[in-house]
């Protein structure tokens, strides 16, 4: 027998009694792991003074937890779907418990980096084991919506708790405990897993493809090695661009590898059907713009405006809590009935026109009130299209379809990151070229490289508002990905058109008469 049940009419219940319970411990690994890539950035000039290493070495503290997270994802989801997800799951939450230990009680430099690749490496094993657990958890529509809009309001709002929570921590306590912290999240996490998740190990353990997860692995590390340099060394620096042309050479060879293997790390199914594909540009193209904005203004609330730590978390509030209820609401109530397509494209466009607005930042600029505006259009980007990007999958493919998700929001938010710093550093000694002179020059010419990168990041929303309005799928088309025996009736019904538009796993699940 076929180990996929299909799902027809009613949707059967999750088998897991305690769904509800296993969403709060997914959120909480998830909030974890996204959190990390931003509580360290204000925690970062405290560790600086107490390790003494110099402002060249200082990016690595970040980079080399976005470069081992990064490059590894598809290994690190692969690996959930052939072992006990709950396994990988508790692997990746004790590691990467282990790892911060290790960076909170640092005591040079390079002790601090190597616990911050290594907290990059477990973090890649237990995101898609997070994400591939909700899929395979909820699969009643409704419910699903629910559990998303929670998982896509961590996704997009948890880079600013990162923000309020290490200004607290390295503001009353240590940049240390931005580190320490992490055992908390991971004791409750463990302890919810072994008491409330099932284990579910597959029934056909897939394979390994070694020379795909090393082909994918190095592209991935070479792509964000290179953007990372460019910020230090420039564009045309020759390690910049041999590492960029390396992982763009070395990721079509995974692509052509892929097609060519029995057992692909990545089966091209999941990403070439069109639905999916749009769902993770969107993400991607969104984790590139919506990085920088957390960045800049951070900078632009301390270093410009003189706010404290705590004070420049707390600006972010009303940010998360619009991300929260436009989450919940998009997913919960809006995307059953309009579909993912409108969703995605009114969200890009709330960003893009919050970025816009912060083009005209100055250095006496009051507080952002267009941050309501881009919590909203976050929202509205990220819950339904991490939703669309795993509707449909089969089990053998949930975990390395769950990856690329985090695969395209964390190398995203790595590439924007660098990408903008660059590009706002540039446009900030430009000016200061030519207006040198006056004592607010300095930050006149900082608040300019901002308004520059935001102006970068208002193109692509307006780049991800086109694709999605040309790749995304319907309501319609979203009900036949989420219920295949749905789509195959209907395909039959009405023409075979519809029967072509569906990816080849789908026509598998529909048609196998086993």
């Amino acid at each position: 027998m076929s180990s996929i049940t299909p799902v027809a009419g009613g949707q059967r219940p999750a088998e897991n009694d305690h769904r509800w319970l296993v969403l709060v411990i997914v959120a909480v690994a998830q909030l974890m792991v996204v959190l990390d890539a931003t509580v360290v950035n204000i925690a970062l000039p405290s560790a600086q003074h107490a390790l003494g290493f110099p402002n060249s070495d200082r990016q690595w503290v970040v980079t080399a937890y976005a470069l081992a997270f990064g490059s590894l994802l598809l290994v690190g989801g692969r690996l959930g779907d052939m072992f006990s997800r709950k396994r990988v799951f508790i692997t990746g939450l004790a590691g990467f418990a282990l790892a911060s230990a290790l960076g909170g009680a640092a005591t040079s430099f390079g002790m601090l980096v190597a616990a911050r690749t290594l907290q990059g490496a477990f973090g890649a094993i237990l995101a898609p084991a997070a994400l591939g657990t909700l899929v395979s958890t909820f699969r009643d529509p409704r419910e699903r919506g629910r559990a998303f809009g929670v998982f896509g309001s961590v996704a997009a709002g948890g880079g600013a708790v990162g923000l309020i929570l290490g200004g607290v921590l390295t503001q009353y306590f240590s940049w240390r405990w931005c580190l320490y912290v992490n055992l908390f999240f991971a004791a409750i996490a463990v302890i919810g897993a072994l008491a409330y998740m099932r284990s579910n190990r597959p029934e056909r353990r897939p394979r390994m493809d070694w020379a795909g997860a090393v082909l994918a692995s190095a592209g991935l590390f070479l792509i964000v090695f290179g953007f990372s340099r460019a910020e230090t060394a420039g564009w045309t620096a020759a390690m910049t661009i041999g590492s960029l042309a390396g992982g763009v050479i070395l990721l079509a060879g995974f692509a052509f590898a892929e097609s060519r293997v029995s057992h692909p790390l990545l089966p091209l199914r999941v990403v070439l059907d069109r639905a999916r594909g749009g769902s993770y540009l969107s993400v991607g193209l969104t984790g590139i713009a919506v990085f920088g904005v957390f960045l800049f203004l951070t900078y632009y609330l301390q270093q410009v405006k003189g706010y404290s730590p705590v004070t420049s978390g707390l600006a972010f509030l009303p940010m998360i809590a619009c991300i929260l209820l436009s989450s919940n609401t998009s997913s919960i109530v809006l995307l059953p009935r309009v579909g993912p397509r409108a969703l995605i494209v009114t969200g890009m466009l709330l960003g893009g026109g919050g970025m816009t607005y912060l083009t005209q930042l100055t250095v006496t600029s009051s507080y952002a009130a267009d941050i309501v505006a881009m919590g909203l259009g976050f929202g509205m980007i990220f819950s339904p299209a991490i939703n669309t990007a795993t509707a449909g999958v089969a089990r053998q493919d949930s975990g390395v379809a769950s990856a690329l998700v985090n695969t395209m929001q964390q190398v995203g938010g790595s590439i924007g990151t660098a990408a903008l710093s660059t590009v706002a550093l540039t446009a900030t000694a430009s000016y200061l070229a030519a207006h040198h002179a006056g004592p607010l020059a300095p930050a006149t010419a900082a608040v300019h490289g901002y308004t520059v990168a935001f102006t970068v990041s208002a193109v692509l929303f307006g780049v991800g508002a086109l694709a999605a309005v040309l790749l995304l799928p319907s309501r319609r088309r979203l009900e036949e990905l989420r219920n295949p025996a749905l789509a195959g009736g209907a395909a039959s019904a009405t023409s075979p058109s519809l029967t072509d538009s569906l990816s080849a796993d789908d026509r598998i699940r529909t048609s196998d008469p086993r």
